[in-house]
């Protein structure tokens, strides 16, 4: 867990936060489809090697993924491969409002619906689970294995809720490393960041 800090330092650092927050994700908008393709191949390609060296390819683990959105590395092609291995595929989604993320476990033909921010998840129909292995993506992070999120705090308080705590794995690209996001008490850090140019522990 990150340190205990004031107030005043905590309003500091949420100000600057979201201008952050704002600057990586115009900063992704400016990147080709080309580029986008290439760079989430590339890091779909170090995560399955680092599953692969290091967890015996999560092979019957249950592992929580993501529907990429907002320039997000797309890595909906490995979520297939992994199935295929037989891993077990999890979609977090948002069923109650400020509460911790709900994981359901996904098939390439799960029925799928809109939910919040209209992203894709996973109907309710969807067996409910809690992960072995958690994959978060990232606009921006640091040396020290915290992200910086969207900024509604939903996946540090799900990591919280957890009865026991999973692998946590960042997913970004090199363009969002930042010296530090200021960690706050609430921030839960990574275990492993994984970019285009490889693994980040930490």
């Amino acid at each position: 867990m990150a340190p205990e800090v004031d107030q005043t330092q905590a309003r500091d650092v949420a100000v600057w936060r979201k201008a952050k927050r704002t600057e990586l994700r115009d900063a992704r908008k400016t990147l080709s489809a080309s580029t986008h393709a290439d760079l989430s191949a590339q890091i779909a390609a170090r995560l399955e090697d680092i599953l692969h060296r290091h967890y015996h390819g999560a092979k019957g683990q249950i592992f929580s993924m993501y529907w990429p959105i907002k320039g997000e590395p797309d890595l909906r092609t490995l979520m297939g491969k992994l199935h295929k291995f037989g891993v077990r595929i999890a979609l977090p989604s948002v069923e109650t409002k400020a509460a911790p993320l709900v994981f359901r476990l996904w098939t390439p033909d799960a029925e799928m619906t809109r939910g919040d921010w209209n992203i894709p998840v996973l109907t309710k129909d969807a067996a409910r689970v809690t992960p072995d292995i958690t994959l978060a993506p990232l606009v921006g992070w640091d040396p020290a294995g915290y992200r910086l999120g969207y900024g509604g705090g939903y996946f540090d308080r799900t990591l919280a809720a957890l009865p026991s705590p999973p692998l946590k794995i960042g997913v970004g690209y090199d363009a969002a490393r930042l010296p530090t996001i200021y960690p706050q008490e609430h921030d839960i850090a990574m275990d492993v960041i994984v970019t285009e140019t490889g693994a980040h522990a930490v």
